[in-house]
């Protein structure tokens, strides 16, 4: 199997079986403007040391699959026009030696070939609105064990199909305090969820439990934005639907969509979008860390 590049302090934890958080890369590359994108990258990092836990950043640089990327690995990442690529897509990158952020799909299949449980993201990719198109997202958490730590799913996308997908591809989804799916920086939808949990520790066992019987597939666990951050519903759609106009205008389709549509709405929004998606970033990394901890403290050694 190709080796994979894993940072010393990463390969570290995995040897004495320490907490490690997974996060993702196109956050930084495609999800976040500069110089936001690089200071809320250092601010997530510093979160999970601060909690006793190890980041570990991944992405690819010029083919080289990076587990526990450095600063300066990622300011080499972002000098490269990285391409935003999911699983499909490693393969091209490493052979053709380009350089990539990794998104959801990507950075789980990679967290789990290094061995990482833990994955914090801020939202996951779904069923988009419209013309018939599905992220690599829920495909991926059908079949790699993860827990994948998001604020739910971005209102751009059609929250009620994407649900429904999650349950068809066997996801399975916990809201954390919460009986109500979350929608990214707008709080909760109406959407109720079957499933709520109230402790990290509750999470890991489920996972472990998971685990031991051999059943595939990610926990997805629903983790919404803390209230005093979350944005009306309807001032948010309101910048939503100017921008999927543009994007119709534009002819702006496929991957491209929602890098724009988030960058658009920033700007709409005063950039008050912005500072909720970082918030919600931060929730999920420490709700993150706990449950990795907890993990370490439950898994059967050897």
């Amino acid at each position: 199997m190709r080796e994979l590049k894993i940072s010393p302090k990463v390969k570290d934890a995995l040897e004495k079986r320490k907490p490690i958080v997974a996060l993702e890369s196109t956050v930084i590359a495609h999800g976040l403007p500069y110089p936001h994108n690089i200071e809320t990258a250092k601010t997530l990092e510093q979160i999970c040391t601060e909690n006793g836990v190890v980041p570990a950043t991944i992405g690819v640089l010029k083919g080289e699959i990076i587990v526990g990327m450095t600063e300066e690995e990622i300011s080499h990442m972002l000098e490269d026009d990285p391409l935003k690529i999911g699983t499909r897509e490693i393969p091209y990158v490493v052979a053709l030696k380009k350089s990539a952020a990794t998104t959801v799909s990507a950075t789980m299949r990679i967290a789990k070939m290094a061995g990482i449980d833990v994955f914090a993201t801020g939202g996951i990719g779904g069923v988009h609105v419209g013309d018939w198109d599905v992220s690599q997202d829920i495909t991926e958490m059908s079949k790699t064990d993860m827990i994948v730590v998001s604020a739910g799913c971005k209102s751009i996308l059609d929250v009620k199909k994407t649900i429904e997908f999650m349950e068809t591809f066997q996801i399975l989804v916990l809201g954390y305090r919460t009986d109500k799916f979350p929608i990214f920086y707008e709080g909760l939808s109406s959407y109720k969820l079957d499933h709520v949990v109230e402790k990290p520790e509750e999470i890991a066992k489920i996972y472990l439990a998971k685990t031991e019987l051999g059943i595939e597939g990610t926990i997805l666990v629903a983790n919404p934005i803390p209230e005093e951050h979350a944005i009306s519903e309807s001032e948010v759609e309101h910048y939503i639907k100017q921008a999927l106009k543009e994007c119709e205008e534009k002819g702006i389709t496929g991957k491209q969509v929602t890098p724009y549509l988030l960058s658009r709405v920033a700007e709409l929004s005063n950039y008050k979008t912005l500072r909720a998606n970082i918030e919600l970033l931060k929730n999920n990394v420490r709700l993150a860390c706990q449950i990795a901890k907890e993990i370490t403290t439950l898994k059967p050694q050897g």
